[in-house]
């Protein structure tokens, strides 16, 4: 697989990063005997037997933040039970996570080191360090939106970290951790314009990536959609006059906004995004495993740590989303 380069891009007076497709730094392929593959039949951390049939809308009500329980205390690095989806990660040597390089503090590379760093980022090398004990065990891959559900469903990944929306119709497909971060819709103009709300953006063209729960909410607002691959596509798109309005989560537009000083975010939410880890339906194992991971980053100052480094933008750290579970 080719070797990724950042590019430099110079429109409206802003440089804009591009990342050109291939592996990184962290992306480089595994070997064929140690990619991820489809697990025999999943093994619990402690006891399996509480795991109820189907996501939490299966039967028609749904809290796509409830998730399930952990399963009592995490195993010391590289103890994991025998069977598990994490003692077949440990088997491996390194953990595989689907990331985004491309949304600027939650998944992005660094210019100058070429490394993959961030909110989410870093959510991911907490993981790997409850399995290893070294948050550097740790096989990064640089995917679109669209396809976040396909690479957990064919096992490309062992977990999918990179601002994803939880919602009933994901729950059908994947599996999810509790929430992790809060977000919502709002849109992102040119500094100035008279854009006020989703509503001022009738007829009109609005960016968002394809496979995003945004660009379907835009559509519902009857704009003109216009989907791209990457966030900074949309950027792009922004400053060449091209679209109006860029609309996603608050916090992707921040990162945005960051980039470029003659854009501002406007308007209210008009959604409600809750970010959960993607997880295989098949290892319900490592959802809970992860969701004890979660629980000690919140407990111990942790999350709030990373919410500091990489988003002290958004404004003072909140509390972190209360867990929910569903068993």
């Amino acid at each position: 697989m080719r070797v990724r380069h950042l590019a430099g891009r110079l429109l409206a007076g802003v440089l804009v990063l591009v990342v050109t497709a291939g592996c990184g730094v962290n992306d480089q392929a595994l070997p064929d005997d140690q990619v991820p593959t489809a697990p025999p039949r999943p093994v619990g951390m402690q006891d399996p037997a509480v795991i109820p049939s189907g996501p939490a809308g299966s039967s028609g009500s749904c809290d796509p933040r409830a998730s399930l329980r952990p399963t009592g205390a995490l195993p010391a690095p590289r103890q994991m039970p025998s069977g598990s989806a994490m003692a077949r990660i440990v088997q491996r040597g390194r953990l595989v996570v689907g990331v985004d390089q491309n949304s600027y503090q939650f998944g992005f590379r660094d210019p100058f080191t070429g490394q993959l760093t961030g909110f989410d980022i870093d959510i991911a090398r907490e993981i790997a360090r409850a399995l290893f004990g070294d948050p550097n065990r740790i096989q990064f891959r640089a995917i679109s939106s669209a396809d976040r559900i396909k690479v957990v469903q064919d096992r490309s990944v062992d977990l999918v970290v990179r601002t994803m929306t939880m919602n009933c119709e994901r729950w059908e497909q994947v599996s999810f951790s509790t929430e992790y971060f809060t977000a919502g819709q709002r849109i992102l103009v040119h500094r100035g314009s008279e854009i006020g709300s989703i509503k001022d953006l009738r007829g009109k063209k609005v960016c968002a990536a394809a496979g995003s729960t945004s660009i379907r909410n835009i559509a519902e607002a009857e704009t003109a959609p216009v989907s791209v691959v990457n966030w900074t596509d949309c950027l792009v798109l922004l400053q060449q006059n091209q679209v109006v309005a860029v609309s996603t989560d608050d916090s992707i537009l921040a990162g945005l906004a960051a980039q470029d000083p003659n854009t501002e975010v406007v308007g209210p939410r008009f959604s409600d995004e809750p970010y959960g880890v993607a997880i295989s339906k098949e290892s319900p194992e490592l959802v809970r495993f992860v969701n004890a991971v979660l629980a000690r980053i919140r407990s111990n100052g942790t999350w709030t740590q990373l919410y500091n480094r990489w988003l002290r933008s958004l404004g003072p750290a909140p509390a972190p989303p209360t867990a929910r579970y569903r068993d």
